[in-house]
C-alpha cells in the first residue's frame, strides 16, 4: 500500500500543474461568436488584449514558456418551469 504523501509527490517525468487564468468575455451575440471562430472581430481583439495583459503582468515568469489561449463558448440551459398553476401563497 502506498502512503498518501508518496502518492502526492510529483515524479520527474510529470509536468508541474499550473493554475489556469480565466477571462470572462461576458454575454455576446451570435454574430460576434461566429466572427471569433473565424479569427476576426471585437472578441478576438479582447482575447489578444487579455493575453498581452497577462504577459505584461507575469514578466520574467513567462521566460521560455508559451501562453495558449483556450476559448470556451457555452449556452446556459433555461430553467424548467413547473407545470400547473402556481400561486405565491401556495409555496412549499
Amino acid at each position: 500500500m502506498v502512503s498518501s504523501s508518496a502518492a502526492l509527490e510529483p515524479s520527474s517525468d510529470m509536468l508541474p500543474i499550473e493554475i489556469p487564468i480565466v477571462v470572462d468575455l461576458g454575454k455576446t451575440k451570435r454574430k460576434r461568436i461566429k466572427a471569433l471562430k473565424k479569427g476576426k472581430g471585437k472578441l478576438v481583439k479582447d482575447v489578444i488584449a487579455a493575453v498581452n495583459e497577462i504577459l505584461a503582468n507575469l514578466g520574467d515568469e513567462m521566460a521560455g514558456k508559451k501562453l495558449v489561449p483556450v476559448v470556451l463558448i457555452y449556452k446556459r440551459k433555461k430553467r424548467k418551469r413547473k407545470k400547473g398553476l402556481s400561486f405565491p401563497f401556495f409555496t412549499r
